[in-house]
């Protein structure tokens, strides 16, 4: 799935300037990285809230027409309003295609209905993990990481070590091999 998001540069920083862009349904911005400048940007508020609500738009490379011109990003940062559920300002990195990034990447879970531990035992399935930390060229990046539970049995639990990742992609070192999913039995 390919997003693209089209954004302009902006001259006027500062808290003023971008209260008078949210005002005027715009959402300011930035973009860093690979070697090159930062730039201040301004984007569609809606245009770009509409791209936002997708999974994909959280974990993936994104395209930016910045100008006319179009550029490999990815979502780095955002802040949203406590109420009104409005992105305040949103930040983006540029990517190379020939320098590894480390990203979160969402967790789908399958197959939790026809495990043994929840369809003989009971149980019941706890997502203990939401995402997982991996690295891997631009190119590689998975838009999620499937978690099959077809074999998981009552009071036990898929660790990070068992996940099958795609092709080129590690996952980042952390603590111990933590569970992601297990299944927990019902007392009763």
């Amino acid at each position: 799935m390919t997003i693209e998001i089209s954004a302009v540069t902006r001259a006027a920083k500062g808290t003023g300037a971008s209260r008078r862009l949210r005002r005027d349904a715009k959402v300011p911005g930035i973009v860093y990285g690979a070697g090159k400048d930062p730039v201040s940007v301004e984007f569609d508020a809606k245009a770009l809230f509409m791209e936002f609500r997708h999974e994909a738009f959280h974990a993936s490379i994104l395209t930016l027409s910045l100008d006319g011109k179009k550029e490999s990003v990815l979502l780095r940062d955002y802040q949203m309003h406590p109420v009104r559920n409005t992105i305040q300002h949103i930040d983006f990195q540029r990517v190379s295609a020939t320098e590894k990034i480390h990203v979160k990447v969402p967790l789908h879970f399958i197959n939790g209905e026809i495990a043994p531990g929840v369809k003989i035992g009971g149980g019941i399935v706890a997502h203990i993990a939401t995402e997982a930390d991996v690295s891997c060229l631009a190119k590689d990046l998975p838009e999620f990481i499937e978690v099959d539970l077809t074999n998981l049995t009552a009071e036990s639990a898929i660790h990070l070590s068992e996940l099958k990742l795609p092709k080129g992609v590690e996952l980042v070192a952390q603590a111990g091999d933590l569970a992601v999913a297990a299944i927990a039995a019902v007392r009763g």
